[in-house]
């Protein structure tokens, strides 16, 4: 079997809110039983058919980096992690709905992904105020993703995803939301497996394809 093209995807956000738990459940289709704290980061594959079903369908790796989620501000931290953030190709961001702070931090992980070589500027949210313009030529495709679906409160699930709604169109990005504990969230033909399929095209279409559909040659 010839080797598969693959894709390199960071999954970022702040520690606790699952994104190991996320990761095993999208490569292994099972759920991650006792999660442990990543330290530095991990990697795992996962198999994707790209435009499953039709004549141009393909299958590539999807490399899956789970960054550790320290959101110290320490130069040092940052320089660490920038190493994880050469030659990416998409950017899964992952939030706690039960934690209104680890959605806002989402802004700063993903500025520090995109301007890993680009020195920090100061405040990039102010007041629950976003300036769209930073991410205005941003060429690499963003999916939003909330966990923890099943510990908000009925009375209270409309209020926050209407909250969490806003983020993605501010990152310009579907989002999914979801309880890393139950695979049915992500179970074949759902809305949420559609997006994720969705997703990891685009990202393979901006790694491999030019805009007008003809192949080009890239090598990492």
């Amino acid at each position: 079997m010839a080797a598969l093209d693959r894709v390199k995807v960071l999954v970022l956000g702040d520690s606790g809110v699952g994104k190991s738990s996320l990761v095993h459940l999208l490569c292994q289709n099972q759920v991650l039983g006792n999660p442990s704290w990543t330290v530095g980061c991990s990697v795992d594959l996962r198999i994707h058919d790209y435009k499953e079903g039709t004549p141009e369908e393909k299958t590539y790796y999807i490399e899956l980096w789970d960054v550790g989620g320290s959101v110290g501000s320490a130069t040092s931290v940052k320089s660490t992690r920038a190493v994880f953030y050469n030659l990416l190709n998409g950017i899964i961001l992952v939030h706690d709905l039960t934690n209104k702070k680890s959605s806002q931090n989402l802004y700063r992980w993903s500025l520090e992904a995109l301007n890993r070589d680009v020195a920090p500027t100061g405040v990039l949210v102010t007041n629950g105020d976003y300036d769209r313009e930073q991410f205005a030529d941003n060429q690499i495709p963003l999916l939003v993703i909330g966990t923890k679906l099943d510990q908000i409160p009925e009375t209270k699930r409309n209020e926050v995803l209407t909250r969490t709604a806003f983020l993605a169109e501010d990152f310009n990005a579907e989002e999914i939301n979801l309880d890393c504990t139950s695979p049915r969230y992500l179970a074949a033909g759902s809305s949420n497996a559609v997006k994720l399929s969705r997703f990891f095209d685009k990202v393979i279409e901006k790694r491999y394809f030019l805009r007008d559909g003809n192949q080009v040659c890239q090598f990492s």
